[in-house]
């Protein structure tokens, strides 16, 4: 059963979320009323997906994400906001979320986000549209490409297995490294490349052509 913690400050917001989501089959497992307390709970739960208000006290939904993909890189993050201008969604797509939902939309658009994400897709919600994540993606490739070169031989390794979605164990065992170690070159290696995801490097080994017929 997939995992979710729900972050917003409006308690009627959550409890609304809670039973739909609750009704599709997926576990709740926390609720936060403000960014400190999500990261928090992200930390406690390592949930899979988390749906984050983009307008939070103390921390705002950006800020979450990002350092939610810096502490718990396998959670997912969806952005709930009002906000339909593409500055904000491209700022929730470089704080590492993978989908951005206006408040506004039909209960059926958080659904497809969520099938979307745990697909390890980005998503974003009618009006929006693709343009925001080509800006994205441009800009982000545009500054990797020196970067990729700062990468050592053993990240290059980790990338690769990375983005053909296997996990720390199992390249700890390919490599002979410990899972742990392997968890730290990931972490080191998506903060040099900006990646927030499985999702993002996958991309990026797929737009630079780092694997054949990838």
């Amino acid at each position: 059963m997939t995992s979710i913690i729900l972050a917003d400050d409006h308690p009627i917001v959550r409890q609304g979320l809670r039973a739909t989501l609750q009704e599709d089959g997926y576990q709740i497992v926390g609720e936060a009323a403000n960014g400190r307390e999500a990261v928090q709970l992200v930390e406690r739960f390592r949930p899979d997906m988390l749906i984050v208000d983009m307008e939070m006290p103390l921390l705002s939904g950006t800020e979450v994400a990002r350092q939610v993909q810096h502490l718990v890189p396998h959670t997912r993050v969806i952005v709930l906001s009002i906000h339909a201008d593409e500055s904000y969604v491209l700022e929730a797509l470089r704080g590492g979320a993978l989908a951005y939902v206006l408040k506004d939309a039909a209960t059926e658009m958080l659904q497809m986000a969520l099938r979307e994400v745990q697909a390890g897709r980005r998503f974003l919600s009618p009006p929006l549209n693709e343009r925001a994540i080509a800006a994205y993606v441009a800009q982000t490739w545009a500054s990797q490409d020196d970067v990729l070169e700062t990468l050592t031989a053993r990240e290059r390794e980790i990338l690769l297995l990375v983005a053909q979605r296997h996990t720390n164990h199992r390249i700890g065992e390919m490599l002979s490294i410990s899972h742990r170690t392997v968890d730290t070159h990931r972490t080191n290696l998506m903060r040099k490349l900006d990646l927030h995801s499985q999702a993002d490097l996958a991309e990026f080994v797929r737009t630079h052509r780092l694997l054949p017929g990838f």
